[in-house]
C-alpha cells in the first residue's frame, strides 16, 4: 500500500481532523482514509445507481391508486373456489 504526505494543512483543519478522529475512535490517518474513501468512491456508487434509477424508486400517490385499482379484482374471492364450510381449496 502506498503512502502519501499532505503538506500545508492549516491549524483549523488539523484541529477539526483531530477532533473528528477522536469522536470516531479512529487514528487521524485512518480517519483521513475513511473520508477519502467515502468521498471519492461514493461518486462511483452514485453514478452506478443513476444508471439504474429508472428501475427503482417510489410511487407517487396517483401511481399507487392506479395500481391498486388495477389489482382490485385479484382480491375478490370467488365462492366457487371454496368448500362447503367456506375454506379455500
Amino acid at each position: 500500500m502506498k503512502s502519501m504526505t499532505i503538506h500545508g494543512i492549516d491549524g483549523e483543519l488539523e484541529k477539526k481532523l483531530t477532533e473528528r478522529s477522536k469522536q470516531s475512535g479512529l487514528s487521524r490517518n485512518r480517519f483521513v482514509k475513511f473520508i477519502l474513501q467515502k468521498t471519492l468512491l461514493s461518486d462511483r456508487k452514485t453514478a452506478r445507481r443513476e444508471m439504474f434509477s429508472d428501475l427503482f424508486g417510489k410511487w407517487t400517490e396517483n401511481e399507487k391508486k392506479d395500481f391498486e385499482g388495477r389489482i382490485k379484482e385479484l382480491n375478490r374471492i370467488d365462492a366457487s373456489d371454496c368448500h362447503e364450510n367456506n375454506t379455500l381449496l
